[in-house]
């Protein structure tokens, strides 16, 4: 899985590649606000981003915001590394569409455990989110029969929304995804191909 890592402390940069780097992930890293704004907007950018609150140029929390704006639905999970560990920091971050949040100096088993968390939930958006797709697309090919049928009591024909009269296969095909094969009942069988017997 590919990762970003955010943060303008190369110390800090340096400490959190090397372990995602040794945890089996595919580590992209940016030294700034900006940079990590434009990895995130790629097509083929990391689902999963661990941004340092306070960089040069946008900082992680308006990151958090102009993503969540620009692609809400698309499954990607935002952990914010800081120093602030004050309880309004916390729920500013959130509010501003963080998933979680490590405070520095981060602990490795922490780090590693949250990670790890984002990964499962990303993969649980992933599969959602296929699943959301494939319902919608069988609903699109899927045409309905419903309401009041307007049909003649004699020859059967069916009265469509344009006001003309037409046979009733030919309506149902129209409005759904049944075909027909044609046959003979036993009645209309006899009253119309059986030859009588002559006494």
């Amino acid at each position: 899985m590919k990762v970003l890592i955010a943060d303008d402390d190369l110390t800090s940069r340096r400490m959190l590649e090397v372990l995602l780097v040794k945890w089996g992930y595919d580590v992209t890293v940016a030294a700034d606000g900006d940079k990590a704004w434009r990895v995130l907007q790629d097509p083929e950018a990391p689902q999963l981003a661990i941004l340092d609150w306070m960089m040069p140029g946008v900082d992680g929390v308006e990151i958090c915001r102009q993503i969540r704006q620009a692609i809400p639905n698309y499954p990607r999970y935002i952990i914010l590394l800081t120093s602030k560990g004050g309880k309004e920091d916390i729920v500013s971050g959130l509010d501003a569409g963080a998933d979680d949040y490590i405070t520095k100096p981060f602990d490795r088993e922490e780090l590693r455990t949250r990670v790890q968390v984002g990964r499962r939930i990303i993969g649980l958006q992933s599969a959602l989110a296929c699943r959301v797709k494939e319902l919608q697309e069988a609903l699109d090919q899927i045409k309905t029969l419903e309401g009041i049928l307007p049909i003649c009591m004699y020859c059967k024909k069916i009265r469509n929304d344009q006001n003309y009269w037409q046979q009733v296969e030919s309506y149902i095909s129209q409005h759904s995804r049944a075909e027909f094969t044609h046959g003979l009942c036993p009645e209309c069988f006899n009253k119309h191909i059986r030859v009588p017997l002559k006494n």
